[in-house]
């Protein structure tokens, strides 16, 4: 899968996980929700780091955290 995928797939698993919409995530993150529905759509190559630090602290979990998946395992990603 490509990267921006799998990411979508994360932060989908930590929304399902906390009970969390994309809105209630965009209310606890700062993100604003068409920032949101972006990238859980895939519809840009890549997006800043930033971005994903901010939907983690909304999470209220560490980058390390979020990035200590099987999604994001080498053999997974073919970006």
């Amino acid at each position: 899968m490509k990267l921006n995928e799998a990411v979508a797939k994360r932060i989908a698993e930590l929304c399902k996980e906390r009970g969390l919409t994309q809105y209630g995530l965009s209310q606890k993150s700062g993100v604003p929700q068409s920032t949101l529905s972006t990238v859980m759509n895939c519809r840009f190559p890549s997006m800043k780091l930033h971005v994903i630090y901010e939907i983690c602290e909304g999470l209220e979990i560490s980058l390390k955290e979020f990035y200590d998946s099987p999604l994001f395992d080498r053999e997974n990603i073919f970006d």
